[in-house]
């Protein structure tokens, strides 16, 4: 088995627990939440699966890229938001119903939208894939769609071992990410560094910053929807797009080390957008309130 399996094997093990604990601390008014709202849920897939897709498609088809950065923005534009990102939404603002309800309804939502986005690059964009849309929209549905649901199941008939386990399996999740990432570190530095160098960086940062303007602009009228819907247009999950591109093209070895330079990238491109909206929003709230009349 090779480093690649490895690490991917370890992928989507941590990304069936960790959704898997998102189910278990989901609400069913929370996983409902932008299915009750079909004008937000309309500019979220726009957002997500419409605009960054025919972004990754122009830029693989109009500019001159690495092999393996286009396969990479192809598999990046169709995989769903990745767990964390519901945290990190959480933690820069956002409204807890609209970003699990935005999470769940794109996984939900994303075995159909996948099959039909790689049946159009295979079609339209010239991008052969060797697996079928469907077959890898089934593995997108085991590794997503079923954690969620086990999950969301488990917390409506035993809601008290469900709040008990969803801590675990997030803390059994995050050190699969550790030891994931610490072999691509070490095991694909000297690839990312083939990488780098020849405008990959720029072209997959552009990428990342497409996707927090697009979703920005998309995400309505509360500034905290704008921020959540921002983060995950631009959010990928890397084990899903790693699989997809390892089992279509899997001659091109720098293609997962392209996405996980991806990930990399858009981690450091959140910093300043987050520190912009923490000073947006500290300025657009009161700065001194009015003090009771005296007694």
């Amino acid at each position: 088995m090779t480093l690649a399996n490895v690490i991917l094997l370890v992928l989507k093990t941590r990304l069936f627990l960790s959704v898997m604990a998102i189910g278990l601390k989901a609400t069913l008014s929370d996983t409902t939440y932008l299915f009750r709202r079909p004008a937000q849920l309309m500019r979220a897939l726009l957002s997500i699966n419409v605009f960054m897709p025919l972004i990754a498609l122009m830029m693989a088809a109009t500019f001159d890229l690495d092999p393996a950065v286009k396969i990479a923005l192809v598999t990046l534009s169709v995989s769903p938001v990745p767990p964390v990102m519901p945290h990190k939404a959480l933690q820069a603002g956002g409204r807890e119903e609209y970003t699990i309800g935005l999470f769940t309804a794109g996984l939900i939502l994303s075995v159909a939208i996948i099959a039909l986005t790689l049946e159009l690059f295979d079609q339209l964009g010239n991008v052969p894939l060797r697996m079928s849309a469907r077959s890898i929209a089934l593995t997108v549905a085991v590794m997503t769609v079923l954690p969620l649901t086990i999950g969301i199941i488990l917390r409506a008939v035993l809601p008290v071992v469900g709040d008990r386990a969803a801590r675990p399996l997030s803390l059994i999740s995050l050190v699969l990410l550790v030891i994931s990432f610490l072999p691509v570190l070490f095991g694909m530095f000297s690839s990312m560094l083939v990488l780098i160098g020849d405008g990959t960086l720029f072209d997959l940062g552009a990428f990342a910053v497409v996707g927090l303007v697009v979703g920005h602009l998309f995400g309505g009228p509360l500034p905290e929807d704008r921020t959540v819907l921002s983060l995950a247009t631009s959010s990928r999950h890397p084990a899903i797009a790693a699989t997809i591109a390892h089992v279509n093209f899997p001659n091109e070895k720098l293609a997962i080390a392209a996405v996980f330079l991806y990930l990399i990238i858009s981690g450091i491109l959140f910093i300043p957008y987050l520190k912009w909206v923490k000073r947006s929003q500290a300025k657009s709230d009161p700065v001194t309130r009015k003090k009771p009349a005296a007694v």
